[in-house]
C-alpha cells in the first residue's frame, strides 16, 4: 500500500489543504499543535470512518457545518480514491461515502466502504465490526497509546494482544465447545428418555408377531367355514330361483286370464254399442223416408235471390248519386259563406280596381242568401229520397235472408236422402261385426278355461317357494355371521400389522436414537478428552511462540535504541521486564527517553510479529511513527537513523518536532498554524510536494 495524497476540508484546524506523500521516508514537522497529528487522524478516518466511541466533532472544524477528507492510495497496482464527508446537525455524523477504483466510482454506505477497504487491505473479516486495532498496531499507533498498553493490567493487555494476533479465536473455540458440550449433554438426556422403553417395546413386538400368526391360523379356519356356508346358501338360492320362475309363470297365466276377461268384457260392450248404432240408423232411415224434396223450388229460390241482389245494386247506385248531389249543394253553401265573409272586408274590386259600395255588397249578399236557401230545400228533398231508397234496400235484403234459409234446409234434406244407402250399408257391416265378435268371445272363453286349469296345477309352487325362502334367510344369516367373523379377524390382523409396523418404526427410531446417543457420548468424550486439550495446547504453544518471537524482537529493537547495559524481555503476560545487573527495574522509575524507547521497541516488535503472522496483509510496507523520539537524548536520536534503516518499508511517515530527525529522512513537510488555521509552510526533499 502507498498513499499518494490526501485533501482536508474543514478538518480540525485545517480550512482546505492537500498533502502529497512520496515513496520512502517523509517527515511531518512543525511545532506542537501545528496540525501534524490531524493529517494522521484524517488518513485513518479516510480508510475506516469514525471509530466506535469517536465523535464527529473531534474532526469537523469548529463553526463549520460540513467538511470531509479525500485520499488516493495505490494497492496492487490499482488506484483507489476514498471520499468521506461530515455534516453537522444535532451531532456531527458521516453524510456521504464513496470509493473509486481505477476510475469506477461507487457511492456506498459507511459500513460498505469500510468492508471494501478491509478487503483491499486483505485484513481478516473478523476485523470488519471491530475497532481498527490491526491498523493501529501495524501502521499507526500514537506513542501515548502504546505506553498505555504497556501500563495496562496484564489481563487487559493479554486480551488485547490475543485479539490483535487473532489468537482469541482459540478462546472462542473453547467457549463454543463449552456451549456445544452443554447442548450435547441436554440432547443426551432427551435421547436417553426416548430410548428408556426400547427393550420393553422389543418384547411387545415379539408378542404382537406371535399374536398375528395365531389370528392368521384362525382366519384360515373361518374362511373354510364361510366357504361351506356360502355353498349351502348358493344351493338354496338356485332352488329358490327355479321356484321363483314357476311362481312368475303362474302370475303371468293369471295376468293372461285377467286380460282375456277384460277383452271379453270389451267385446260384449262393442256388441251392445253396435246394436244401439243399428237401432239409431234404422230410426234415422224411417224419419228421412217420410220427407219429400222439391228440386224446382230450390232453383226458383236461387233465381229470386239473384234478382233481389240486382235490385239492391241499382238502389245503391241511386243512393250514391243522391249523396253526391247533397254534398255538392253543401259545398256551394259553404263557398257562399266564405265569399260573404271576404266581401265584408273588400273596399276595391280586384278585377276592375273600382270602389265597391255598400249597396252592391248588400245586393250580392242577398243574392247568395237566396241561392243558399234554395240549395237547402233541394238537400231536404234529396235526403227524403235517400230514406225511401234505404228502406227498399233493407226490405230486399231481409227477403234474401229468408230465401237463403229455405235453400239451406232443402240442401240438408237432400244430403239426408242421399245418405240413406250408406246408412243401410253401415247397418249391414255392424251386424256382421257383431257375429265376428261373438265368435272371438267363444275362443277367449275356451282359452280362459284352459289357463285356469294350469293355474290350479301350479298352486303348489307357492308354498314350496315360501319354505325355501325361510331356508334361504337362515342360510344367509349363517353365511353373514361367518363373513363377519372373517372380516373381524382380517381387521384384527390389519390392526395388529399396523401396530407391528408402528413398533418396528418406533424401535428403528429408538435404535437410531441409541446410535446417536452413542455418537454424542463419543463426541462429548472426544471434545473433553482430546479436542479441548489439543486447542488449549495449540493456543499455549502459539502464545509461547509469539511471546518468544515478540520478546526477542523487543530486546533487539530496545538494544538498538539504548546503549546502557540493559537486559529486556517479556514475561508471560507480555509485560516488558527491564533488568540491569540482575536487578529488575520498575517502568515508572525509568527516564522519559527510556520509557519512550520501551514503547517504540514494543511498537516495532508488535508490527513485525503481526506482519509475520498475517503475511498477506497489504499494509506491511506502510508505517506511521507519531513522536517516536519524545524524551530521547542526542545519543538516542543518533540511533534512530539505524532504526529507520532497519525498518526497510516502502513508505514511512514520521511525525516529530525534533530537527535532528530531518537529517535521517528523504522528504520533509513542515506545518505551521497561523491565526488558528493550519497549513503547509515548507516542503523539501527528493520530490516536490504541492499544497492547494
Amino acid at each position: 500500500m502507498k498513499i499518494n495524497w490526501i485533501k482536508l476540508e474543514n478538518i480540525r484546524s485545517y480550512k482546505e489543504q492537500e498533502v502529497k506523500f512520496p515513496v520512502g521516508n517523509t517527515l511531518l514537522s512543525g511545532d506542537i499543535g501545528s496540525g501534524k497529528t490531524s493529517v494522521l487522524l484524517s488518513i485513518e478516518f479516510a480508510l475506516f470512518g469514525l471509530q466506535p466511541g469517536q465523535k464527529g466533532n473531534s474532526l469537523l472544524k469548529n463553526g463549520e457545518e460540513e467538511g470531509g477528507v479525500t485520499m488516493e492510495f495505490e494497492i496492487d497496482g490499482n488506484s483507489v480514491v476514498i471520499e468521506r464527508r461530515l455534516k453537522r446537525a444535532k451531532n456531527v455524523s458521516q453524510s456521504y461515502c464513496s470509493i473509486e477504483i481505477d476510475g469506477e466510482k461507487k457511492e456506498l454506505s459507511v459500513t460498505e466502504v469500510k468492508d471494501k477497504v478491509l478487503e483491499l487491505l486483505n485484513y481478516p473479516k473478523e476485523f470488519s465490526k471491530k475497532q481498527n486495532l490491526l491498523y493501529k498496531f501495524t501502521v499507526y499507533t500514537p506513542q501515548e497509546e502504546m505506553k498505555q498498553i504497556i501500563l495496562q493490567d496484564p489481563d487487559t493487555r493479554v486480551n488485547t494482544l490475543r485479539h490483535v494476533f487473532g489468537v482469541d479465536k482459540y478462546k472462542k473455540i473453547l467457549e463454543n465447545v463449552s456451549i456445544i458440550a452443554a447442548k450435547i449433554r441436554e440432547e443426551k438426556r432427551l435421547k436417553e428418555g426416548m430410548t428408556l422403553n426400547l427393550e420393553k417395546e422389543k418384547e411387545e413386538l415379539i408378542n404382537k408377531k406371535i399374536g398375528i400368526e395365531e389370528k392368521k391360523s384362525n382366519l384360515v379356519d373361518f374362511e373354510k367355514i364361510f366357504g361351506v356356508k356360502k355353498n349351502i346358501r348358493d344351493g338354496i338360492q338356485i332352488e329358490l330361483n327355479e321356484l321363483s320362475k314357476r311362481r312368475e309363470e303362474k302370475i303371468k297365466l293369471e295376468q293372461e286370464v285377467e286380460k282375456s276377461g277384460i277383452m271379453i268384457s270389451n267385446k260384449n260392450d262393442s256388441i251392445v254399442s253396435n246394436k244401439n248404432s243399428i237401432q239409431n240408423l234404422n230410426g234415422q232411415i224411417a224419419e228421412v223416408q217420410k220427407l219429400e224434396f222439391d228440386e224446382s223450388k230450390l232453383e226458383r229460390l236461387h233465381k229470386e235471390i239473384e234478382e233481389n241482389k240486382k235490385k239492391v245494386s241499382e238502389y245503391n247506385g241511386k243512393m250514391l248519386e243522391l249523396s253526391s248531389q247533397v254534398n255538392s249543394l253543401k259545398f256551394k253553401n259553404e263557398d257562399n259563406e266564405k265569399i260573404k265573409e271576404k266581401l265584408v272586408h273588400i273596399e276595391v274590386c280586384p278585377t276592375c280596381l273600382q270602389d265597391v259600395n255598400e249597396q252592391y255588397k248588400n245586393n250580392v249578399v242577398q243574392k247568395m242568401d237566396t241561392n243558399s236557401s234554395e240549395n237547402l230545400k233541394k238537400v231536404a228533398l234529396l235526403n227524403s229520397e235517400k230514406e225511401k231508397l234505404d228502406y227498399s234496400i233493407q226490405s230486399v235484403e231481409n227477403l234474401n235472408r229468408n230465401y237463403e234459409k229455405e235453400i239451406q234446409d232443402l240442401n240438408v234434406l237432400k244430403l239426408k236422402l242421399e245418405s240413406l244407402e250408406e246408412k243401410k250399408k253401415l247397418i249391414s257391416e255392424l251386424e256382421e261385426r257383431n257375429i265376428s265378435i261373438e265368435k272371438d268371445i267363444q275362443i277367449l272363453q275356451t282359452q280362459m278355461d284352459e289357463l285356469r286349469k294350469f293355474i290350479l296345477e301350479m298352486q303348489k309352487y307357492g308354498s314350496l317357494y315360501e319354505d325355501k325362502r325361510v331356508l334361504l334367510d337362515s342360510a344367509l344369516n349363517e353365511e353373514r355371521l361367518a363373513e363377519i367373523k372373517v372380516a373381524e379377524l382380517k381387521k384384527e390382523i390389519d390392526f395388529f400389522w399396523i401396530r407391528i409396523q408402528e413398533f418396528e418404526k418406533k424401535i428403528s427410531e429408538g435404535e437410531r436414537v441409541r446410535n446417536e446417543l452413542n455418537y454424542l457420548g463419543n463426541l462429548e468424550n472426544w471434545l473433553s478428552e482430546k479436542f479441548v486439550p489439543l486447542i488449549s495446547r495449540v493456543e499455549k504453544n502459539v502464545m509461547a511462540k509469539l511471546k518468544q518471537e515478540f520478546s526477542n524482537l523487543f530486546s533487539e529493537w530496545f538494544g538498538m535504541l539504548v546503549s546502557d547495559n540493559f537486559n529486556v524481555h517479556l514475561d508471560e503476560d507480555f509485560t516488558p521486564i527491564i533488568e540491569q545487573q540482575d536487578y529488575e527495574l520498575d517502568y515508572n522509575y525509568l527516564s522519559g527517553g527510556e520509557r519512550t524507547a520501551i514503547a517504540l521497541a514494543y511498537r516495532l516488535s508488535l508490527n513485525q510479529v503481526i506482519n509475520s503472522m498475517l503475511s498477506k496483509i497489504k499494509t506491511r510496507d506502510f508505517v506511521i511513527l507519531d513522536e517516536p523520539t519524545d524524551g530521547f537524548s542526542d545519543q538516542q536520536l543518533d540511533k534512530m537513523r539505524d532504526v529507520l534503516q532497519e525498518l526497510n518499508v516502502g513508505q514511512l511517515i514520521i511525525v516529530s518536532h525534533e530537527q535532528k530527525i530531518e537529517s535521517f529522512v528523504e522528504n520533509i513537510v513542515r506545518f505551521e498554524k497561523v491565526a488558528g488555521t493550519s497549513g503547509i509552510a515548507e516542503i523539501s526533499g527528493e520530490e516536490t510536494l504541492h499544497s492547494i
